[in-house]
């Protein structure tokens, strides 16, 4: 590995590291309108489109099983989401919104399209994908070095 590689590296993760706990101030003052923790709207929205198991929402969000596994239960215990019988699996439940739940993300919507508006402002919409087109490329690129 060269030196400037050993530096890009190093510059990239510390780069992500400080943008995922900036993402996760922005997704905390987001989410606490609604009632809800960033953790929280994170797993429900995992589940918004369609019910998953716990283990397909961490294999997603690239956490443990148990982080997610001990969300899921407090969602269900507040009445935001429910479990319910997997076809696939006996044992595998799956984790779907409730009402009570959907209202609750539903109320997160006018702030995140406010802030996304004044990001897309500020850093241009075209230089906005193109850092998601990155990020997901490294995400792929790390994942299939790791897999080797």
């Amino acid at each position: 590995m060269s030196e400037r590689a050993g530096e890009l590296l190093s510059r990239s993760a510390l780069g992500v590291f400080r943008l995922n706990g900036q993402f996760l101030a922005l997704s905390e003052k987001l989410a606490a309108p609604a009632g809800l923790t960033a953790a929280w709207w994170q797993v429900l929205g995992a589940v918004l489109h369609e019910p998953r198991t716990v283990s397909g929402i961490a294999r997603t969000m690239g956490i443990t099983r148990q982080s997610v596994q001990r969300i899921a239960d407090l969602l269900v215990d507040k009445g935001l989401a429910a479990y319910e019988p997997n076809p696939a699996h006996r044992r595998a439940k799956l984790l779907a919104p409730t009402s009570a739940g959907r209202e609750a993300i539903a109320l997160l919507a006018p702030g995140h399209a406010a802030f996304a508006a004044r990001l897309a402002a500020e850093l241009g919409e075209a230089e906005l994908a193109e850092t998601v087109a990155v990020l997901e490329r490294l995400s792929e690129v790390l994942d299939r070095l790791s897999e080797q």
